[in-house]
């Protein structure tokens, strides 16, 4: 997972009770139609057209070391070409956990797109 220098910081203060959590009421997936290279100095996707939604309903979902977040865009939320995402704890500013920059097609007005990310977190 491409870890942004400020989701790994806020996963250091997160160890010890500080930091904004990335839990129901505060992650957000990101979308964006950016596809310039991931740099771990990043703080928010890169596009022209970008949009955060907030958690369905029971997540983000933690099974020992993997965690599941999953939001659903509604058919007029973020009617662009999805080249790139991340994971937030804030609905603007906040932290970018992670970003990644694959095309995931382009979402059209009227569709509903469900998008999960899964984080496995490994000791080496």
């Amino acid at each position: 997972m491409p870890l942004t220098n400020a989701g790994r910081d806020e996963i250091a203060a997160a160890l010890i009770g500080e930091g904004i959590p990335f839990n129901n009421s505060n992650a957000k997936i990101g979308v964006g139609d950016g596809d310039t290279a991931f740099a771990a100095t990043q703080t928010d996707l890169t596009g022209t057209n970008k949009f955060r939604k907030g958690m369905d309903t029971g997540y983000p979902i933690r099974d020992g070391n993997t965690i599941t977040f999953r939001a659903t865009f509604g058919g007029d939320e973020a009617n662009f070409a999805w080249k790139e995402w991340g994971v937030f704890n804030a609905a603007s500013g906040g932290v970018m956990l992670n970003r990644v920059v694959d095309n995931n097609g382009t979402k059209l007005q009227g569709q509903t797109w469900t998008f999960t990310v899964t984080i496995t977190i490994n000791a080496s």
